[in-house]
Order: structure tokens, then C-alpha cells, then sequence
């Protein structure tokens, strides 16, 4: 199995396409089965056994809540 490159890539999307996301999300965890998302163009496959973190950060002129979600592959 080869191994896939680093990336780290923050994507944009419109607020009705990101609670439709959030819903399909809260979906996979209610019903115990593993969540597919598509992020720029590559699928990403995020297992049941995942581990889910809220984090919110504060600067001088900006603040930023992020929804974590880490596995190890």
C-alpha cells in the first residue's frame, strides 16, 4: 500500500453547503457507520473509531471555532 502525501488544505464553502455536511456528519454518528466527505477534489474515508474535538482559539482581532475530527490511519 503506497503512502499518501501530506496535505493540508482549508476549503470554503457556502453555508447552506456546510450544514448539509454537518447534517450528513451528525447522521454517520448517530447511526454508528464510518463518514465520507469530499474535500478539494479527494474523498477522504473518516472511520467509526475517529475521536471528535471542538477547539475554539481568540487573537487580538480575530477568533476561530474548529470542529476536529483525527484518526490515525
Amino acid at each position: 500500500m503506497s503512502k499518501k502525501a501530506d496535505r493540508d488544505i482549508e476549503k470554503g464553502y457556502s453555508n447552506a453547503e456546510f450544514a448539509a455536511k454537518l447534517r450528513r456528519l451528525a447522521d454517520s454518528l448517530e447511526t454508528g457507520e464510518k463518514f465520507e466527505i469530499q474535500i478539494a477534489g479527494e474523498r477522504v474515508y473518516v472511520p467509526v473509531r475517529a475521536k471528535y474535538t471542538v477547539e475554539h482559539e481568540r487573537g487580538d482581532s480575530e477568533e476561530e471555532i474548529e470542529f476536529q475530527i483525527k484518526w490515525s490511519n
